[in-house]
């Protein structure tokens, strides 16, 4: 199955989240034991392998008629969680059979997608609900809870590990190095519990080399979870295990300041009838914090506790999850089973987030006060009957309003940032608070039945919408590259470029801006050294493309030694007449042609009008000793080679193209005036035929070559012709190829011969050019280059699993270097109804620096229209051909490796047969000397190539960074984004010659060294027990997750192998915009659509959907449109013509044209992020609780994966015990 075709059940990249055990989704079929097994964080003392009861891991899911207890039944009356309350009535008798319903709910009308309404008793084991020893002891056997990552930890582990996990972004106050002292300036309100003021969520830079800043002995210090681990009482380990979540959580939440809301439905909860006593049974009262930063603590009263239902059957999560790839009917599930018990709940804590007013839910809603007056605005107690919720959040979740932001100030100074709680009498300033703290009950104040364990709270961990909308607040429109070692925007932000000296974050990005000085300290610090190039990125319509400058015979000005290019760094001496090299300090003589006088700053005076001189990017006119020998070279040539067999008749794929060639022909590349490109033709199935063209002739002459062991081209003259002499002759040929083979029953086929026909063509007409090839299937015809289908399912998971993704045989490595040597581009468009082995295939057009494009069921009605638009961007984008780069530094640093689609004969030379706009090379750097932090370090990549008109040309781009002696320097100045990009290209390539399991570990390891690094150096001292994360680096551990959770390392049982292949060698040539929206979906909710802006952002989890919603999710291959089953009647009436849910087509591709403004806005969108992606995205229309929900559920990366993916969450809880493991 393949990833861009048809919507078959799990897609390309990292599977469906279904969120294991959580009671959302229809049971499928049928069930294996689990080869993988979920991460569920560290783990309680359960015991492994003890299935719950009435549910086998062997046995085929409980059907819907099978007695179970509902998951909403578990809340026990002890709920502190935000508006958990005890159930109305006490759980029912074990025994009494309950009807069991897809959705865990009794009626389908009430089925919930999301967070629980407030109202009602939590699905799900509450949060802030724990056991001792001395609690009630409950029979029935414990869930199994694999772990992903390892056996499961001890009591000890746990206890110790994750007893008071916090996370911050920045250094945390260190008044205690464990904990705050408890809260006595605000005496607490007559309720039966007190909380004490939350802590403001604030993001502070990583502290600057100097001595760690202390705060206050005032300051509290915000943990995940409660006391160290001598004060906590071992876990019962006679409890349920849905009774034992191993994760952190928060006492009653602090008031809001925001009035609240209920929240839309959403995920399963008991029905109405069911519906508990408004919040834990007493109104919340508000109070006024009494200082900037604060913690919730519980104090000793609470209401009674009553045991919680024994056990119960829990639905099953899906079995599979398909790929992407299946036309109309799914292929049978194979996705083992996880019995991972019910989804942890989701309780609450303070979140940083401004309020918008785009994802509010219906109900009573004051009007928010303005940002400065927040801080005075204090939340009424709910009254029975209420409903109380959680006020908006800025990303469309509900949860609390968010402390204060980087770059947000307060109202007026000395005052808190807007959305902190008002001031109480102040404490001696802080230097620095915790940024991302999250506030959890203090040991002090909590009873020791509370101290055993606590949850984290999704929302209180850092938000990549988070992160991407501040970055777009923070960013100014003009981005000047002017000064060195500054970090751009991020690539989900909008900005504008002034070249000033260096190259334009659009053609180079890096992952640190600050390199580290020495060798020793790039170890220590495990931050990867690289640069993302694109080198012939197209720029926005309002920025000028890189100069043309010619220096005539003489040709470009370059260093004596190290043959650098002249650029900004050249530094002019003795009043002009030599230059000494920026990047190897050799001083050069001026030719007198170049000669200009210095002003008195020691400029020339012609520095503004010498683009080489003023610019970071600029091209070179090459002389004739830039070309192959020492010749002018020819325009380029394309030709397109056609599968004729069986397959690619009978799919229409043939006619198609065809009729697409007719009118593409006259778009090919150009320049100036009309295109210079020649092309030829080729048709093939067991044996090659080739076309005369030529403008002279009445029709075209076909010539066959049955001999293809060693191929030959039949003509030379009228093979490459000119399109505007030959147009008659060649269109009477596109009509008649679809009739000559109309009846054709040759199944066979060959690919090797093909690519060698059109080399030879290449070679005989002494150009370089492109070929396009369209291919159905395996070639298993006698020919050179012959395969076999070796796709063995057996081999995924074992150290065998390498030799998948290696090429079958040699012959297509040594036909590459042919190729390249020739400047012969390949592009492949494969059409595949099974196995083609894409590993095999894809060898040479990756080698070439060309193009794999796949459709696997191609079906003309809803893959036409992809096929057509991928194939006329391929054919009309800027490319260069028989392309040489090479990358520069500066002493002290060299590039050592290098990723993506070309050849390297050599270590320093990456050539490229062919090098497109959409292509980019990753490359890593290694010190081999010490830096300075006064010069920096200066990066110069410079491209050799032939246009499309024929002229030979040199692009260069110049990159200085700074450098740093001290690591939190380092840390400050980091890419998350580039970073990511460079460790999925680097694990990606690692999986073809180790263990992707091994891969995996890699990159976790990797990971946790480099925060490790950052806690150890840089931040102030604090518990072990808090996790501390770099600003800039605070979504390293989500984006991370991501990557081990792709289909390349971590499949789901349904993904091919060849799709696996396929997204390998795509992601090697993606640049940082691609990999992030690649890894890191988007998610965006239609329920307001305003022209001229793009509705906010949620994040990407199936809690953020709400069933009265309608969602978009871009993933850069793929766009889907999901429909929730209670959505207004007008949404759907605005957008699919029907007011029906059940009237939707869900097989539709494009949008109806309906003349309103909502569907021509989201019509505008759809396009616009078409425009911005090198593939055609398709559209796949989702309706809520459709099969083909599974698919969409595969791109929600921060739920659990069907293949044992971790959530969000869990990762950051098991990141956080390796950077412990790694610090003790």
């Amino acid at each position: 199955m393949n990833v861009n075709q048809h919507t078959p059940m799990a897609s390309p990249y990292s599977q469906p989240q279904p969120g294991y055990g959580q009671p959302t989704f229809a049971p499928l079929d049928s069930g294996y034991p689990p080869p993988y097994a979920p991460y569920n964080g560290p783990a309680s003392a359960y015991q492994p392998g003890v299935p719950p009861q009435g549910y086998s891991s062997f046995t085929s899911f409980p059907s819907k008629s099978a007695p179970a207890n509902p998951i909403s039944e578990l809340s026990s009356p002890l709920d502190l969680g935000h508006g958990r309350a005890p159930p109305t009535s006490g759980p029912p008798p074990v025994s009494a059979p309950q009807a069991y319903s897809q959705y865990g709910v009794h009626h389908q009308s009430d089925m919930q997608n999301g967070p629980p309404p407030m109202t009602q008793a939590s699905p799900r084991p509450v949060a802030s609900q724990s056991f001792n020893q001395g609690a009630v002891n409950l029979p029935g056997p414990l869930t199994s809870y694999p772990q992903h990552y390892g056996p499961p930890p001890t009591m000890q582990h746990v206890t110790s590990q994750m007893s008071s996990m916090q996370i911050n972004c920045g250094p945390p106050n260190s008044a205690v190095p464990g904990y705050a002292p408890p809260h006595s300036s605000q005496p607490p309100v007559s309720t039966s519990f007190s909380a004490s003021p939350a802590a403001s969520y604030t993001q502070a830079l990583p502290p600057a080399s100097s001595a760690p800043s202390q705060a206050p002995p005032a300051a509290s210090h915000q943990y995940y979870g409660g006391p160290p681990p001598p004060s906590q009482p071992p876990f019962n380990s006679s409890l349920p295990a849905t009774s034992q979540q191993p994760f952190t959580s928060p006492a009653p939440p602090p008031p809001s300041s925001q009035p609240s809301f209920p929240p839309p439905p959403s995920y399963s909860g008991p029905p109405p009838a069911q519906a508990p006593s408004p919040l834990m049974s007493q109104p919340q009262q508000s109070f006024i914090p009494s200082q900037p930063a604060f913690s919730s603590a519980p104090q000793d009263s609470f209401p009674p506790r009553a045991p919680p239902p024994t056990s119960s059957q829990y639905p099953p999560p899906p079995t599979s999850t398909p790929s992407g790839q299946y036309p109309g009917a799914f292929p049978p599930q194979q996705q083992p089973i996880f019995p991972s018990g019910p989804l942890p709940p989701r309780p609450q804590m303070p979140l940083a987030s401004m309020s918008q007013s785009n994802h509010l839910p219906p109900g009573p809603q004051g009007p928010p006060g303005p940002r400065g007056s927040l801080q005075q605005q204090q939340m009424p107690p709910p009254q029975p009957g209420m409903p109380v919720g959680y006020p908006p959040q800025q990303n469309g979740a509900f949860g609390q309003v968010r402390g204060p932001q980087p770059g947000y100030t307060g109202p007026c100074p000395g005052q808190p940032n807007y959305g902190a709680p008002a001031p109480g009498p102040a404490p001696p300033a802080q230097k620095r608070l915790d940024p991302d703290a999250i506030p959890s009950p203090q040991a002090s104040d909590m009873p020791a039945v509370q101290k055993s364990r606590h949850r984290i709270d999704p929302d209180a961990i850092p938000s990549p919408i988070q992160v991407i909308e501040d970055d777009k607040a923070n960013s100014t429109e003009l981005f000047s590259t002017g000064v060195r070692g500054q970090a751009p925007p991020l690539v989900t932000t909008d900005f504008h470029v002034k070249d000033q000296g260096n190259a334009s974050p659009r053609f180079i990005r890096c992952t640190a801006y600050n390199m580290p000085c020495t060798a020793d300290m790039a170890k220590q610090s495990q931050v990867p050294l690289a640069a993302v190039i694109k080198p012939l990125a197209t720029l926005p319509p309002d920025e000028t493309p890189p100069y043309l400058v010619d220096h005539g015979e003489g040709g470009p000005i370059r260093c004596n030694r190290c043959k650098a290019y002249m650029c900004p760094y050249m530094q002019f001496i003795e009043g002009g007449r030599r230059f000494q090299c920026g990047f190897c300090s050799c001083v050069t003589e001026v030719p007198p042609h170049y000669f200009q006088h210095l002003d008195h700053t020691g400029k020339r005076i012609d520095f503004y009008d010498r683009p080489e001189l003023s610019l970071g990017s600029y091209e070179f006119l090459a002389t004739v000793d830039y070309c192959k020998n020492n010749k002018i070279p020819q325009p380029p040539a394309f030709i397109f080679l056609i599968d004729v067999s069986y397959n690619a008749i009978k799919s229409g794929m043939v006619g198609i193209v065809c009729q697409e060639l007719k009118t593409l022909l006259d778009h090919l590349p150009t320049e100036n005036s009309d295109s210079v490109v020649r092309v030829g033709f080729v048709t093939y199935n067991k044996v090659l035929h080739f076309y005369n063209v030529k403008s002279s002739l009445a029709q075209p002459q076909m010539l066959v070559v049955s001999d293809i062991s060693e191929m030959f081209v039949p003509l030379l003259d009228g093979f490459l012709v000119n399109i505007g002499e030959s147009r008659q002759v060649i269109e009477s040929l596109l009509d008649h190829i679809p009739e000559m083979f109309a009846d054709t029953r040759e199944t066979e086929t060959v690919f090797g011969p093909v690519i060698q026909a059109g080399l030879e063509a290449l070679k005989a007409a002494d150009c370089a050019g492109k070929l396009f090839v369209f291919h159905t299937s395996l070639p298993i015809a006698e020919a050179p280059g012959k395969l076999k289908n070796r796709e063995d399912k057996k081999l995924i998971g074992t150290d065998k699993e390498k030799s998948l993704f290696q090429p079958q045989v040699g012959f297509y490595n040594t036909l590459a270097k042919e190729c390249v040597a020739q400047g012969c581009c390949v592009d492949l468009f494969l059409f595949p109804n099974q196995f083609v082995d894409v590993a095999t295939l894809a060898v040479v057009p990756v080698s070439t620096g060309g193009s794999v494009y796949k459709y696997t069921y191609f079906q003309p009605q809803s893959d036409q229209e992809r096929f057509l638009n991928d194939l006329r961007r391929d054919v009309q984008k800027p490319i260069g051909f028989d392309a040489v780069m090479r990358v520069r530094t500066s002493t002290g640093i060299r590039a050592t490796d290098f990723f993506g689609s070309f050849f390297m004969s050599n270590t320093t030379d990456v050539e490229l047969a062919g090098l497109d706009s959409d292509k980019a090379v990753t490359v890593e750097f290694k010190h081999d000397d010490k830096l300075s932090e006064e010069t920096g370090a200066l990066v110069q990549c410079a491209v050799l190539y032939t246009s499309c008109s024929g002229q030979r040309r040199l692009r260069v781009h110049n990159m200085a960074v700074n450098c740093c002696s001290q690591l939190s320097d380092l840390y400050r100045n980091c890419e998350t984004d580039t970073i990511i990009n460079f460790l999925s290209k680097y694990a990606f390539r690692g999986i073809l010659n180790n263990p992707t399991k091994a891969v995996r570990d890699t990159l976790v390891n990797q990971c946790a060294q480099i925060l490790a690094c950052y806690r150890k150096n840089c931040a102030s001292p604090s518990s072990a027990g808090q996790l501390i994360l770099p600003e800039c680096m605070k979504l390293l551990p989500v984006y991370l997750n991501c990557v081990l959770k792709s289909d390349v390392l971590l499949p789901a049982a349904d993904v091919s192998l060849d799709d696996r292949a396929y997204l390998r060698q795509l992601i090697s040539c993606m640049d940082v915009s691609e990999t992030h929206v690649f890894f890191y979906p988007r998610l965006l909710p239609l329920m307001k659509l305003e022209s001229g802006s793009l509705p906010g952002a949620v994040r990407a989890s199936e809690e953020r959907l709400s069933k009265g919603g309608v969602y978009l999710l871009e993933t850069g291959l793929h766009l889907f449109l999901w429909v929730g089953a209670n959505a207004q009647q007008e949404l759907l009436l605005n957008i699919f013509g029907t007011s029906s849910f059940s009237q939707i087509d869900a097989t539709m591709t494009c949008l109806p044209v309906l003349d309103n403004p909502f569907s021509q806005r989201l019509r505008e969108m759809v396009d616009s992020f078409r425009v911005q992606r090198s593939r055609y995205m398709k559209l796949m229309v989702v309706k809520q609780e459709d099969r083909s929900e599974l698919i969409f559920r595969h791109f929600l990366m921060e739920d659990k994966s069907a293949s044992g993916g971790a959530s969000y969450v869990d990762f950051l809880c098991h990141m956080h015990k390796e950077i412990r493991q790694l610090l003790s």
